[in-house]
């Protein structure tokens, strides 16, 4: 009997703890998702260091953008001069092709000898930032050869600011239609000119000279190297122009570097906010104040980078009097939010002048789309609307309603976030697919471009921004809440077995993606935790997406399978052919306001059921 006993009790144990392990495996197996995105918030605070670094800018090879000389850097202001700058341009085949220019006071250009461009007075240089490009103020058409051409310019002072600016014309339509054939640039296959020299700058400069656009001297009829020249007030030959350091941010990468001005990685912070207030773990808010106080603080020397250093491409640029929602309002939400929700701290009178800005500019700044109230575009064609402005500009609105203490102002942007929404569907939401297509030109509505997931996710985001906070009794609320209901609806006849939607939606045989399926995961979490969906009917949705993005979660935080920043195309290859990053915060900020939501959707259910 004792030994019958003894054999129980040791196989109960033993049932027992292969229960008790086995649940503890499943923990381990599939944890918690804020414990999943926590991760994500631990790989970003370990690797950002919020600093900027010095460096040389980088030579571009290609004559693809913006390209000046700084002749007043190099030789001084204060008298009247001349100078030349001297480069070559280089093409596959002959062409002609156009450049536009802006200087100071008098210039000539020659291409190959022949006079291209000439100017015999100047004007303040004014260049003014478009949405993704500069504007000029004149330009010349030039005739290339096949090979190198020679480009020489001449260009007066008189005494005060003293540049030169290049660029092609925007290369929008090469997004669109492919790489344009530009000119390569620079001084590779200038005989007698080193390696060391070509690989530091474009360009080779002499002077100063004595005063007069029209007065001939040594480099327009004898390029010589290793002889000096009658100067102005000495010798002079030719040099480079004075190099000037700039500040970098570190770590910088064409995708996923966390701290540069740009809406995605504002997302970021907006997230990492949240993610500490559903953790109540400081280390994560901080890195979020720690990203807005590194571009509040450091706006007075970004601004001297462009205004003054003229390097308008530079690090973190766009925080500078931008035009596009991607780098002016979508970026301010985690400053507005830290505003909300701390009501004082040692530098908020930053935040609250810049904020101000931002809410000036959502009122009046954006361009709008003639007879509509929603936000648009100049590009690729003038008042193109993009389904990513919805997110891009409406949840800061709505941020602004709940910052304002103004009751007429709060009014204001809730009516306008709502209006906005419904306006940008008559645009952009295909009645029959019951999707959102990228975009639509509106010179050309007839066209219908792809449904791409990430930009139908930004729709379903900026429509769960508005339906949080937007009093239900408002006029448009019933509307926008069917809307958002007929979106589901839709998308979930798209989501895959193992619970991906793909970058293509409509295409199975597209790659899955994982910024679109999180934010498809996240709206529809929050639709159900706030009651806007079946519970029983979506949360089976929810649960698969969470699987499948949990999948793509590293143990070090590493975030898989996300397809880059696109452009707007009329060709579904394009955006089949998309390149895919891991960690582009594109995708890294939609993950954990994924795994936030389903994480206050379990932890509700779980209320419930006490």
């Amino acid at each position: 009997m004792i030994v019958m006993m003894k054999k129980y009790v040791s196989t109960l144990l033993f049932v027992l703890l292969t229960i008790i392990s086995g649940k503890a495996q499943q923990v381990k197996d599939n944890p918690r998702p804020v414990d999943k995105i926590k991760k994500i918030g631990d790989k970003l605070i370990r690797e950002t260091p919020f600093a900027y670094q010095l460096i040389l800018p980088a030579r571009n090879p290609r004559f693809n953008g913006l390209t000046f000389v700084d002749f007043g850097s190099t030789f001084g202001k204060g008298k009247p001069a001349v100078a030349y700058a001297y480069t070559q341009l280089a093409v596959g085949a002959d062409t002609t092709f156009t450049i536009e220019i802006a200087h100071n006071n008098a210039c000539k250009v020659w291409c190959n000898g022949n006079l291209a461009y000439a100017k015999n007075k100047g004007e303040e240089i004014a260049i003014v930032r478009d949405e993704r490009s500069m504007t000029m103020s004149d330009s010349f058409r030039v005739h290339l050869k096949k090979g190198n051409n020679d480009l020489l310019i001449k260009s007066a002072s008189n005494g005060k600011e003293w540049c030169v600016f290049l660029q092609p014309p925007s290369e929008h339509d090469a997004v669109l239609n492919g790489p344009r054939n530009y000119a390569a640039i620079g001084l590779k296959q200038v005989k007698y000119v080193d390696s060391s020299v070509s690989n530091l700058n474009n360009w080779l400069i002499c002077g100063p000279f004595a005063p007069g656009i029209d007065q001939s001297h040594a480099p327009e009829t004898a390029f010589r190297f290793g002889a000096m020249y009658p100067g102005l007030e000495t010798a002079v030959t030719w040099t480079v122009p004075k190099q000037e350091v700039l500040g970098d941010v570190i770590g910088a990468k064409a995708w996923g570097t966390t701290y540069q001005w740009n809406y995605h990685n504002g997302g970021v912070a907006w997230a990492m906010e949240q993610l500490s207030e559903l953790t109540n773990e400081q280390q994560y808010n901080q890195w979020a104040v720690n990203f807005c106080d590194f571009q509040m603080e450091g706006m007075p020397f970004v601004d001297y980078q462009v205004n003054g250093l003229r390097a308008y491409n530079s690090a973190n640029a766009m925080v500078i009097n931008s035009r596009l929602l991607d780098f002016t309002l979508a970026p301010s939400i985690p400053l507005i939010y830290r505003l909300r929700k701390e009501k004082e701290f040692k530098n908020d009178a930053v935040y609250k002048a810049y904020i101000t800005k931002m809410m000036n500019y959502a009122k009046t700044g954006q361009i709008r789309s003639p007879g509509y109230s929603n936000y648009t575009r100049t590009t690729p064609e003038e008042y193109t609307v993009w389904v990513d402005d919805m997110f891009m500009g409406i949840p800061f609105l709505m941020q602004a309603g709940l910052y304002t203490q103004d009751p007429k102002e709060k009014k204001l942007f809730f009516d306008d976030a709502a209006n906005q929404l419904l306006d940008f569907t008559k645009h952009v939401w295909d009645k029959d697919a019951r999707l959102f297509m990228h975009a639509n030109y509106s010179q050309r509505p007839q066209v219908k471009l792809p449904y791409w997931s990430r930009a139908n996710g930004w729709a379903i985001w900026a429509m769960t921004e508005v339906l949080l906070s937007l009093p239900q009794d408002h006029p448009k609320y019933k509307p926008i809440l069917s809307l958002y209901r007929d979106f589901c609806n839709s998308l979930i006849r798209y989501q895959s077995k193992d619970g991906y939607w793909h970058n293509v939606v409509t295409r199975n045989d597209s790659p899955v993606e994982v910024s679109g399926t999180a934010i498809f995961t996240m709206a529809m979490a929050r639709g159900v935790r706030m009651g806007w969906l079946d519970k029983k009917k979506f949360m089976p949705v929810v649960v698969n997406g969470w699987k499948a993005i949990d999948t793509e979660i590293e143990e070090d935080g590493t975030v898989h399978k996300i397809c880059v920043g696109t452009m707007c195309s009329e060709d579904e290859n394009y955006y089949m052919n998309r390149p895919f990053y891991d960690n582009d915060t594109h995708g890294s900020f939609a993950v954990i306001f994924a795994g936030i939501e389903v994480q206050r959707l379990l932890d509700q259910q779980k209320k419930e059921r006490k």
